[in-house]
């Protein structure tokens, strides 16, 4: 049989780097738009910093539930 091909830290720093990647992707996307709509330079950071917030509690959500997820295939 063959074994996974990260080893436990490698897999746990990928997962980290996977997970401030979404939250930069949130936070970036939510300034890009603000600019878009012509907000002015305080609007646009005050909804990039709105926008890694919300990043940040999809990524706990996505984390919280991907454990479950995980947990109920192990079950079997």
């Amino acid at each position: 049989m063959v074994g996974p091909s990260l080893s436990d830290e490698e897999t746990r720093l990928a997962n980290n780097r996977l997970k401030l990647g979404l939250i930069a992707l949130v936070g970036v996307s939510s300034g890009l738009i603000a600019v878009t709509a012509d907000a002015t330079l305080v609007q646009a950071g005050l909804a990039t910093i709105a926008g890694l917030v919300v990043g940040w509690l999809l990524t706990r959500y996505m984390a919280q539930w991907g454990r479950e997820f995980t947990d109920v295939n192990r079950r079997r």
